[in-house]
């Protein structure tokens, strides 16, 4: 019975590969799943006939499936493992002895004895023992070191914060997130334990939209520690207990139209004009989700009622549409020469019928406009007279700006018009500066310069990182104010801050064509020599967890349309790699400024974007709406978008892990110095296994300046802590919920800690929670 039932299953197996397999050649693909579906089907046949040489053509298709997977991928144990699963698995089985006893031959005792094992059990020795091997391997790792030598003799933080402090989100105006606190080093890291852990009472809602996550980082000024929360409740903590001194719930209530429900921060100021001391002298404004800015006292939360309107600002003013939901400020404003800058987030391929990207600058005392600059109508940056409205639609700065006070600018990563797919019709102005970093001059706000990272963006490639900022230091010794960029693409634009122009190169390299014919596309693309830009998909690189799934999504890959990145959106269906959620995201970079070198988690993702004509657009009550996951409506547009994450039908990633690294690099040279698979499948899985594959995330990392950096932001909740020089893990701490913000580090006295809010990613799918932990070192 045992031998009909494995011929039964050897079968089922051969019919699957062997039609799979059949389509995938006449796709242009492997040959090898139609030969092992013809390998499993005679064997099936040999085995109803009980015949011994199923065994030796069983065991000669293990050689052979062994030699073409070392082929494709080398001794990488991820993409081995998945080939050779079912295959060995099989051959396991055949080698019971109840399977092998019907294949063998009838004594002189009248004893049947079973077949003999060996052409089935030296292949699969042979095969345990390449597993083995590749186990000791691993041909994703990048292994080096990041210069230790302090390169600047003098060192430019960025505004006048203290060591201790940490004023804006990332520390100061130039977004370095660096903490020039050496009180953890990479000797200690692993001693660090919980200090005090605070709760925010503000949870995920059954009725919240998918996109409610919690990306805060907190600001420390002298004993109080500012946060908001994801429905935009404003908080002030005791640093050194965690105890809570006041909350402000500016009730900014629920809509089902918003696209996100986050806040990344809020903004502290310190009026000088004001006596220290007194009501509002020092103020914390908040971003709400229903596009206001409120001031608050931060001393005790109270709104400071000579704020613009009783304290509030409105923030839909002039816009040519204004539906609820699809305008919000998800990042604080930064502030400067008393002028409150401020940008805001459009929703994604809702409608044609948006806001505006356009970025003001409003007193920060009064609240008065004092100059406007909408990148649909860049020249005229006055404010507007009354009756006339900003730009549908333009190009949005949803993430956090940079300031360099001394040069009067303030650099903004700019995203793309509406919809992100369809550039019929797009102005002139439009395709000057979408997906770029613009530099505006902070008293009048005309631009100073600007660098486009994509040219006619069809793929949702918007800048979505602070630009960060720190003098970079010559061979000659000489010193430039530098920006450093990074892109969802994977480059990392370094540029002279007063200029813009490349301090590591740029170049352009040719671009894919085939737009529709309503549409074009950039015949090039400008790539800059420092770049974590993945190599181009191939085949081989198709993943499962068995040949079944990985076998699907050749398949899928050889029908979708993919010539490489900048591969047009299709009707067909078109790979976008790196995908939507980009190698970089709002969570930026690292930067040491005194040793001139970079620390971030480069994530590589494939999505698939599939243009579906108007007319074939379901009606709304389809339960379908613009979303960074499946139908985007496009409103008003001829097409509609149908995205997301390129995976299995298993609902794996279609390509193969690592999907998340962390790595290193010079910016004075432009070399990457390292790069190590991050994260494990610890929270991906029904099981809790701690596979070190290389997973996604979202979210950001901190350096200090003890050689430590900072990461949470994986889809596994943890906390980790790394050797800057090298980037091998040095701590971990497990966290309550998705760690999906950018810690930061400030000091009371002279104690050191690090912070790590928790509260999950609706996106992702990390665990949703309210939390804020503290770290610090032992008494002792």
């Amino acid at each position: 019975m045992i031998i009909i039932l494995t011929a039964v299953v050897f079968g089922a197996i051969g019919l699957f590969l062997g039609v799979g397999g059949g389509q995938l050649v006449m796709l242009g693909g492997s040959w090898y799943y139609l030969i092992a579906g013809l390998a499993f089907a005679l064997t099936a046949i040999l085995l109803l006939l009980r015949r011994p040489s199923a065994l030796w053509v069983y065991g000669l298709f293990i050689v052979g499936s062994l030699a073409w997977a070392i082929w494709e991928v080398g001794f990488d144990w991820w993409q081995l493992g998945t080939r050779g699963g079912v295959v060995v698995v099989a051959g396991l089985w055949l080698l019971l002895p109840a399977v092998r006893r019907p294949l063998g031959f009838r004594g002189s005792d009248g004893r049947r004895h079973a077949a003999s094992a060996t052409a089935v059990a030296v292949p699969v020795v042979l095969a345990i023992v390449v597993a083995g091997y590749s186990l000791t391997t691993d041909p994703a790792d990048m292994s080096g070191s990041l210069p230790t030598e302090t390169v600047a003799q003098t060192v430019d933080y960025g505004g006048q914060v203290a060591d201790q402090e940490w004023h804006q989100y990332g520390r100061t105006p130039y977004g370095q997130r660096y903490s020039p606190l050496n009180q953890i080093t990479t000797e200690n890291v692993d001693q660090l334990e919980v200090a005090w852990t605070y709760q925010t009472g503000d949870v995920k809602l059954p009725e919240d939209v998918g996109e409610t996550t919690y990306q805060v980082t907190p600001l420390k000024v002298r004993d109080t520690l500012y946060i908001c929360t994801p429905h935009n409740w404003a908080i002030a903590i005791d640093a050194a207990t965690g105890k809570e001194k006041w909350k402000f719930d500016p009730n900014a209530g629920l809509e089902p139209q918003r696209q996100h429900q986050t806040c990344r921060g809020v903004t502290y100021y310190a009026d000088p004009s004001v006596p220290a001391g007194s009501a509002c002298s020092e103020r914390v404004y908040l971003p709400t989700s229903d596009a206001r800015l409120i001031a608050l006292d931060a001393k005790n939360g109270e709104i400071c009622e000579n704020f613009a309107d009783g304290g509030t600002l409105r923030l839909e003013q002039k816009m040519p549409y204004n539906p609820a939901g699809y305008y919000y400020s998800t990042s604080p404003p930064v502030i400067v020469d008393d002028k409150i800058i401020i940008g805001g987030a459009v929703n994604d391929n809702y409608s044609i019928r948006s806001p505006s990207g356009v970025i003001r600058a409003f007193d920060v005392d009064t609240g008065e406009l004092l100059w406007n600059w909408d990148s649909g109508n860049p020249e005229e940056t006055e404010p507007l007279p009354e009756g006339e409205t900003y730009t549908a639609n333009s190009p949005n700065s949803w993430s956090i700006f940079s300031v360099d006070d001394a040069l009067g600018l303030v650099y903004i990563p700019l995203g793309n018009q509406v919809p992100d797919q369809l550039g019929m019709g797009r102005s002139e102005a439009v395709e000057t500066y979408s997906s770029s970093i613009v530099a505006l001059d902070v008293n009048s706000g005309q631009v100073r310069w600007v660098r486009q990272t994509v040219h006619h963006d069809l793929w949702d490639m918007d800048v979505p990182a602070q630009p960060v900022l720190l003098d970079i230091t010559k061979d000659d010794g000489t010193t430039v104010p530098a920006l450093v960029g990074p892109t969802k693409q994977g480059d990392i634009y370094v540029l002279d801050r007063r200029t813009g122009e490349p301090i590591i190169p740029v170049r352009e390299i040719a671009a894919p064509g085939g737009a529709i014919p309503e549409d074009f596309t950039a015949p090039t693309q400008p790539i800059s020599d420092l770049t974590f830009r993945p190599p181009p998909l191939e085949e081989r690189n198709m993943w499962g967890i068995t040949l079944f799934d990985q076998l699907a999504c050749r398949i899928a890959f050889h029908q979708l349309k993919y010539e490489g990145q900048y591969t047009p959106p299709s009707l067909e269906g078109t790979i976008v790699y790196p995908g939507n959620f980009g190698t970089f995201n709002w969570g930026s970079i690292a930067v040491d400024p005194e040793r001139q070198v970079m620390f971030g988690m480069p994530t590589y993702l494939a999505f698939t974007s599939q243009l579906v004509p108007r007319e074939d657009v379901p009606p709304p009550g389809a339960n379908e709406k613009g979303s960074e996951q499946g139908l985007n409506r496009n409103e008003g547009a001829p097409y509609a978008v149908k995205m997301g994450p390129f995976l299995s039908p298993l609902g794996i990633p279609c390509q193969a892990p690592p999907w998340g690294y962390v790595a290193g690099a010079n910016l004075r040279t432009g070399e990457i110095a390292y790069k190590h698979r991050n994260g494990t499948v610890y929270d991906m899985t029904p099981l809790p296994l701690p596979f070190k594959v290389g997973v996604p995330g979202i979210g950001g990392p901190m350096i200090t300046k003890g050689g430590v950096a900072f990461l949470a932001a994986s889809v596994d909740d943890y906390l980790r802590a790394y050797d800057l020089t090298t980037g091998k893990q040095l701590w971990e701490a497990r966290l309550p919920a998705g760690g999906q913000a950018t810690p930061m580090s400030y000091a009371i006295g002279d104690k050191q800690y690090v912070v790590q809010v928790a509260g999950g990613h609706g996106s992702v799918g990390t665990k949703a929670g309210d939390y804020v932990i503290a770290y610090t070192l032992p008494e002792n």
